[in-house]
């Protein structure tokens, strides 16, 4: 346990629950540089001040203020409905595969509705300030998983991923990549 709290760890497969005197003397109390493993309910203290530190930068400032003005939009707010019509009558199409009749107009109308709204101001400075805080949030985590250990996945948003099971060369160790 670290802090009344058990520890998780997984050895071949299996999840095991370890207490502190079950620790290897690096991870003990005391074995890493002499420090006391952080208590479970400080981490998710210190995460929850690190949620607000964020909800109150300038980059969540300008999403919300981005998000508010494309509300407010009548011509998005019609085109997103549009939008919405034609994401299903695909979805309708796409259950049949492209040898529905009407896959190929379905999608074209999809892509259509796409570039209209991105055409818009309003939306482009949205797209803008969520890309700004998705990739601050994803630094936050890759800061934090690379604490621990550089072996650890952080989940990405990035369309054309890197590293291993995307055709990319990675360092994984798992012998079956690069």
């Amino acid at each position: 346990m670290i802090g009344g709290v058990p520890y998780r760890r997984k050895v071949g497969g299996c999840s095991l629950i370890e207490t502190a005197e079950n620790f290897p003397a690096d991870v003990a109390p005391g074995g890493i540089a002499g420090r006391t493993p952080a208590d479970f309910t400080e981490l998710l203290s210190r995460a929850y001040e690190l949620g607000e530190l964020i909800k109150q930068s300038a980059l969540a400032a300008e999403y919300v203020y981005c998000k508010e003005q494309v509300e407010l939009d009548g011509g998005v707010r019609s085109l997103s409905l549009e939008f919405a019509k034609a994401k299903e009558r695909f979805a309708e199409c796409e259950r049949f595969g492209r040898f529905h009749p009407d896959y190929n107009e379905a999608l074209d109308r999809v892509y259509e509705m796409e570039s209209k709204l991105d055409g818009i101001e309003p939306v482009r400075q949205f797209k803008a300030a969520e890309q700004a805080v998705d990739t601050l949030l994803h630094d936050v985590a890759m800061l934090i998983a690379r604490a621990v250990s550089d072996s650890i996945k952080v989940p990405d948003n990035d369309p054309n991923p890197k590293g291993c099971g995307s055709g990319g060369k990675c360092s994984c160790g798992g012998g079956g990549c690069g």
